[in-house]
This record gives structure tokens, sequence and C-alpha cells, in this order.
């Protein structure tokens, strides 16, 4: 995720599939349901209905990037389905200073809520933090702030999740067979989200008693991606699984794959794009499945600012405030539930 790719400060619980985990949001009253000794809340579904009005500045990286790109898209999608939002979208920039002055200007514009996908989230924390001392909401996304005092909010991926994901399909696959050998093309290796990635996908594979026999690391574009996977090949004569960390350089990978005349293994994608749904839909004879890091959580960010202004909590739990922090989960697509996620799903 190019200097983008600190978007995916990424982290999330594989559990479920990540729709479950963009709960239904709605307001939770305190009723006990005519037991006077319950601490059980009772759901209030007018969630939907419109109310107070709420303006919400929006704030993310340049769209230089598919999964960036929807990132912004279904923000103002989701804010278009109700009439209570008005929603001010600064333009996208990897200018973090510009992002520092976008921030300010909806400070000085006196918005009820702030959603900001950081450019660098430690570099964006100290006027995320002056946005919320002058009262406004701010919903942090993807990239984490600093200090847990620069958001009400936090919404995130799950990077060891996504890992962790791609490693158990390998071993469901493998059926127990211990000599098979397994790949990655990771993302940038500087990055924590790569690190986290490769950390959770070793884990997997370590109860199954497999490991990483060969890695390369690429920088989450085509380009990278086809090359990375060229050396990969020539010094790996036998695969059997390969994962491969993100989509987008993906198309560089299957371009490589092609290209040496490789189709003896498996492969798995990740961040779960359209374009690799579909290739994996159609059949692919090398991509069976991808892991879905959701380009949804800034519209969930939006969901949660217009809750938070309006005084509403979220319809599927007890708790009666919106939780600080939401980590969505990472579940892997195959050909046998991939129409379950391609609506969802960006465009590389």
């Amino acid at each position: 995720m190019s200097v983008f790719h600190h978007r995916r400060r990424r982290g999330l619980a594989i559990v479920g599939a990540f729709a479950a985990a963009t709960l239904v949001l709605g307001a939770c009253g305190n009723s006990s349901d005519g037991d006077s000794n319950s601490n059980v809340s009772k759901s209030n579904t007018d969630n939907d209905k419109t109310g107070k009005k709420v303006v919400i500045g929006f704030s993310a990286p340049a769209a230089d990037h598919g999964w960036m790109g929807a990132i912004t898209k279904n923000a103002v999608a989701q804010a278009k389905e109700y009439k209570d939002i008005t929603l001010k979208v600064a333009e996208g920039t990897n200018d973090v200073n510009l992002q520092i002055s976008q921030v300010e200007t909806f400070i000085n514009d006196k918005v009820d809520a702030i959603v900001l996908l950081p450019f660098d989230g430690a570099a964006m924390t100290s006027v995320a933090r002056k946005a919320m001392d002058a009262g406004i909401v701010v919903i942090n996304v993807d990239r984490e702030f600093d200090s847990p005092f620069a958001a009400r909010s936090t919404v995130l991926g799950d990077n060891y999740g996504m890992g962790v994901s791609a490693g158990t399909y390998v071993c469901d696959d493998a059926k127990g067979d211990k000599g098979k050998i397994v790949a990655e093309i990771a993302g940038i290796d500087s990055l924590p989200l790569t690190q986290d990635r490769s950390r959770g996908f070793a884990d997997a594979l370590k109860k199954c008693g497999l490991k990483v026999n060969n890695r390369v690391a690429a920088e989450f574009t085509v380009e990278s991606g086809e090359k990375a996977a060229s050396n990969l090949l020539q010094a790996a004569p036998k695969i059997d699984y390969l994962w491969n960390h993100d989509d987008d350089q993906g198309v560089g990978v299957l371009a490589a794959i092609k290209n040496a005349n490789r189709d003896e293994f498996t492969m798995i994608g990740g961040a779960g794009s359209a374009d690799v749904m579909e290739a994996i839909k159609a059949g692919n004879s090398v991509l069976k499945a991808t892991v879905v890091y959701p380009s949804t959580q800034a519209a969930d960010g939006i969901k949660l600012a217009r809750l938070l202004v309006q005084g509403k909590s979220m319809s599927d739990l007890s708790e009666i405030e919106v939780p600080r922090q939401l980590k969505l989960a990472a579940p892997v697509v195959t050909k046998d539930n991939v129409d379950t996620y391609l609506p969802s799903a960006f465009r590389s």
C-alpha cells in the first residue's frame, strides 16, 4: 500500500465474514423486557430514520491504488444513504502537510465529525487531537494514531488475521501433507502491515507442520509484483502454494506466472479485488482464493460518526455506547462463496 502503502496498518479476527463485522448500526435503549433485574439492553431499530443534521469532514490519501480509491468511493456512497448527513470531502493527498491543513479547515468550519484515513497516522495525531479537543468527533480509519486521545473510535482491518486466514486455507487444503512447498510474495517489508501479515501466515502454517520455503517482497504495484514473482519462480523450481499479499501487485504476479508457464501450484491473493474474485469465479488455473481486507472501513466510519453525533449506538450490541475500536474480519473467498463478496469488492 509507493508511499500510500502505509495504508493498511490494518490488523483482524478471522472469525466470520467481514460483512458480519460491519454490524447493523442502531440505537440501544435500556429496556429489560419486564425483568427489573436484567442488565441486558434492548435494541432500538430506529437508527436509520432521519435525525439531527450531521456535517462530516472526510480526508484520505490519494486514490493511487484500487483499494484506496474504493475507500473514498464507499464513504461517499454511504453518506448519500442518509438525508441528515452533509459530507465534505477533501481531495485525496499523499502530502502530510496538506492533509493536516485539510483537517484544520474542517476544524475552522466547525464540522460535527471528521472521518480520517491518515496518510501517516503518527504525523496526523496532533491535528486529530486538536479536533477532538475542539469537541469534534474523530473517527480514525485503517492507520492508527499514536494517541488514544486523538480519536473517539477507530475502524481497522486485520493484517495479522489476513496471514492467519491465508495460512489456514493452505493447511486445510494440504490435508496433513507436511511435504508441501509454500511460497510467499509479501508487500513492502519495512511496513508493520507487511510484517503482521507474514507473521500471521507463518504462525498458521506452524499449526499444520508447514513453513514458508521461499519468500520475496514486492511494493504493492503491478510492476514490482511481476519482478518479484519472476525472481521467485526462477529460485523455486517446485511450489505447491503461493500467497501473494496484495491483489493489485497480484496482476504482475499472474503475468509472471503465465510467462514462466507455471501452473502446478495454488495461488492465494490478498485484499480481495473484484478482478481477482472474477478470475476465481471463472476457474483460473492457478488463482483459487483471496483474503479480504475490507474497503468498507471509511464507510463504516461515516455510519459511526453519524451515530455518535446523534447520541446513538449499535443495535446489535448490548453496550449503549459505540465501541472505541472495530476490527473487521479477513475471510477467505473461494469459488464456493465468491458471489457473497463480489458485490462489495474493489476494482484494481
